[in-house]
């Protein structure tokens, strides 16, 4: 495959990047705007919709996405993070740490760039801008001469139609998942709304309460290539523990730190920064003990008490957010104060066990499915991302697939 050399500002409606919106300038609003930031935007440049928040329209037409837009991430870890926009998600304003670049048809085929920023080529590009074990800035000039490797229309229009089917399938069970964690909250709501519960504290049907590692036991000086994985707040964006991409230490600093070791079932919370996120472990993670990193918690229940995915779906309501962010500061850094103290203090309605146990037997296929549907959609994810390369190499002949 010969390809031309071009940029992405080339490539693009004016040539250049635009900024997105401050925070400060949007201010919360039930109207169907949504503020779309770094934090809802994964590595594979799929949305964290979990997070998602709807923002006035006041002023904000020129920070709309139109179809044809990559919005890239400038800032930090997430730099080099990217999201294309079919306008199929709905409606977004972008934030001030994302650029927009206007992608134009009749230079490019808007989904082939799509698929070149999640390649190997752009993520090597990202690379070279690191800064020790820190993503540097990228602006968006800088962007705008990125590099861009083109094959001819052809053959571009060729790796959209094999690859498009792929996230098409991707975004189908993404779209399932939110209904099967629509149906599992409402059976909860529903299961509460049976009858008048008695509470209970967390102290009441724990096992276990503690604390990540001090800061000064886990730096990155004692990262390693493999080893046990550690959870930061990138892996609880949703209902249960995301997998993209670990730093790990080694099994024997694992054994120093054996009070920070999570297992299958345990729930995690972050105590400092993102506050408010919980997440379970579920069974079939790739795998079987992760540790804790400095700013999360957990909480290991008495399953003879309570059944953990019953105290999830609490946390993740209104009423269990807010137990949880009542101990938070005010000040500074947002924080949960004395975070193991204060969770075993908080109390929820306690059905008896026998009544939990009949509630997660018609959540349980719910859940099995929603976790099947993520395992199918990272390999799917995997086999796209695998092809493109393939193609641009010429390990896979574009001209000979075609017949």
């Amino acid at each position: 495959m010969r390809f031309e050399r071009t940029t992405l500002g080339q490539l693009s409606i004016g040539g250049k990047g635009n900024y997105g919106i401050a925070a400060s300038a949007v201010p919360y609003s039930e109207n169907l705007l949504t503020y779309l930031r770094i934090t809802d935007i994964s590595d594979q440049g799929t949305l964290k919709k979990d997070s998602l928040m709807s923002v006035a329209d006041a002023n904000a037409e020129k920070y709309l996405l139109k179809p044809n837009d990559i919005v890239f991430a400038r800032t930090g870890n997430s730099t080099g993070r990217n999201y294309f926009y079919d306008g199929s998600d709905g409606n977004f304003v972008y934030a001030g740490f994302l650029i927009r670049f206007s992608l134009d048809r009749k230079k490019v085929n808007p989904r082939y760039i799509k698929y070149y920023c999640q390649s190997a080529q752009y993520w090597d590009w990202v690379q070279s801008f690191n800064t020790g074990s820190t993503r540097g800035n990228i602006n968006a000039q800088t962007y705008a001469n990125m590099e861009i490797l083109l094959p001819a229309r052809e053959q571009q229009d060729f790796l959209v139609q094999v690859l498009s089917p792929i996230d098409e399938k991707i975004r189908l069970n993404q779209k399932i998942n939110e209904n099967l964690l629509q149906q599992a909250t409402v059976l909860y709501e529903h299961l509460l709304q049976d009858s008048e519960w008695p509470t209970a504290t967390i102290l009441d049907v724990a096992e276990k309460v503690a604390m990540g590692p001090f800061g000064s036991n886990i730096k990155v000086s004692t990262f390693v290539p493999e080893g046990v994985p550690i959870i930061s707040g990138n892996h609880l964006r949703g209902y249960f523990l995301e997998e993209p991409e670990f730093n790990y230490i080694t099994e024997e600093h694992a054994g120093r730190l054996k009070n920070s070791i999570v297992l299958p079932h345990d729930l995690i919370f972050t105590h400092a920064g993102n506050i408010g996120q919980v997440a379970m472990i579920p069974d079939g993670c790739r795998y079987d003990r992760y540790v804790l990193s400095q700013r999360q918690f957990y909480l290991r229940c008495d399953e003879t008490k309570v059944v953990p995915e019953f105290l999830l779906m609490f946390f993740r309501s209104v009423a269990g957010q807010h137990e949880l962010l009542s101990y938070a500061n005010q000040t500074g850094v947002p924080s949960i104060a004395q975070p193991a103290t204060n969770l075993k203090k908080i109390s929820f309605p306690y059905p008896s066990f026998s009544e939990q146990m009949a509630w997660w037997k018609m959540v349980k296929p719910l859940i099995r499915q929603y976790l099947n549907n993520r395992i199918e959609n990272d390999y799917l994810a995997l086999l796209r991302d695998t092809l493109f390369p393939k193609f641009m190499s010429g390990e896979i002949d574009v001209d000979s697939a075609k017949f």
